[in-house]
């Protein structure tokens, strides 16, 4: 018997967290009844449905996309968009990406069907690192670059503690290059990072994300991960570095 949440998550239908949302939107029905409480626990001979899609467990699979600028990252759009699920016309598991990466963002991005697995690299507190590469508009003073290091405040409060190292300069567009390591996932956090301090991003590429990079892809590309790889990230995710 395992938590219907869970049952929806593995079949990679949802996220664990989306679909206790789907539950207790009442989207959710076992053996033709709607159910609406999270504490419900199923086998696997019980029929559970989606929306009136039949639930049916698929076997986990983990990828890394080298997503390029103007994709949404998303299994579907509804303004028509390519989303980052067109880079995998040949995987039948509805697979879908572990956070996002903004339109105009490119870089390493994770797709599964794993919902526990997302939901375990998504929280908060997984203190997972991922390192970004911004060219912003400006020279940043080394005071500005601390205050990124410290924490900076924003709209939706501060910011854990950064990596940051200057790369390089034009003095003739006016434009630097900065690396900046995260862990949190807050909406656009990097973008408005730079904003905050005054020089806003003018382009924005995601490096790494834990111990995997882009080596060897190139935009628009993907690979499967090892399972070493996916043991790895579970441990990172767990307990820290």
């Amino acid at each position: 018997m395992e938590r219907l949440q869970k049952v929806i998550a593995h079949a990679g239908l949802a996220s664990r967290r989306k679909a206790e949302e789907l539950i207790l939107e009442g989207k959710v029905t076992v053996n033709g009844k709607v159910v609406r409480e999270l504490g419900v626990k199923v086998s696997g001979n019980d029929r559970v449905e989606v929306a009136g899609v039949p639930v049916e467990k698929e076997e986990p699979v983990y990828f890394i996309l080298y997503k390029p600028r103007g994709v949404i990252s998303s299994a579907i759009d509804d303004k028509g968009r390519k989303t980052v699920t067109d880079f995998f016309p040949q995987i039948k598991e509805r697979i879908y990406p572990v956070g996002r990466l903004d339109y105009d963002t490119s870089g390493i991005l994770i797709m599964t069907n794993d919902g526990d697995f997302a939901n375990l690299l998504m929280h908060p507190s997984n203190q997972v690192e991922k390192t970004y590469v911004a060219k912003v508009k400006g020279i940043p003073l080394r005071e500005k670059l601390k205050s990124l290091e410290k924490g900076i405040m924003l709209e939706d409060g501060k910011t854990a503690p950064a990596k940051v190292k200057f790369m390089s300069l034009d003095k003739k567009k006016e434009t630097s290059i900065i690396e900046l390591t995260i862990h949190e996932g807050k909406n656009l956090q990097v973008r408005r990072m730079f904003e905050a301090i005054g020089h806003p991003v003018l382009k924005l590429k995601r490096e790494t994300y834990a111990f995997l990079d882009l080596k060897g892809l190139k935009t628009g590309d993907a690979r499967e991960l090892s399972p070493h790889e996916v043991k790895q990230l579970r441990s990172l995710a767990k307990f820290g570095k």
